[in-house]
């Protein structure tokens, strides 16, 4: 059982680094998008629910494995030049979300992995603590998806009038 918890807390710090970086990403989109209302929205709800998801592991990982600091600030620093780099992308807003679609996947991945290890467990706290932010992550991951055509062509009909489209 030793391997299984060994693995369960990298994979927990692993996550715990991930919702820092998606913190990082939600806050600098959140911060630049201007002319799109409703993705501005639900990215600053999904933002308060990731700094929750932060929260509930961080209290898993000190329950199991002390703090994760290292991990979470090269994570950090990591998202921080994304970010920057998307910045100069003229369909910045198309590229934001594609990203954030993208990312969100990743955490969905490893929040499936941390069920299973928690089952392996019969870690009832941390399979219910994980239950609950899977669903969260499947539902932006969700929104993304059946936002995306929309707001591409909101951005293309904006270029193409010579509007700010970009964000």
């Amino acid at each position: 059982m030793t391997h299984v918890q060994d693995h369960f807390n990298i994979w927990l710090r692993d996550a715990f680094a991930a919702e820092g970086q998606s913190i990082t990403m939600l806050t600098s989109q959140a911060k630049r998008i201007q002319n799109y209302p409703d993705i501005k929205g639900r990215v600053e709800e999904h933002l308060v629910e990731t700094e929750n998801q932060q929260e509930l592991l961080r209290g898993l990982l000190e329950r199991n494995a002390g703090p994760p600091l290292i991990r979470t600030v090269a994570g950090k620093l990591s998202t921080a030049a994304q970010g920057i780099s998307g910045m100069l992308a003229g369909d910045e807003i198309v590229k934001g979300a594609m990203a954030t679609y993208i990312f969100e996947q990743g955490e969905i991945a490893s929040y499936r992995v941390l069920l299973a290890a928690a089952d392996e467990l019969g870690d009832a706290e941390a399979q219910d603590v994980l239950s609950r932010i899977m669903e969260q992550e499947l539902a932006m991951a969700g929104w993304l998806y059946d936002h995306l055509d929309v707001l591409t062509r909101i951005y293309l009909m904006r270029d193409e009038r010579d509007l700010q489209a970009k964000r």
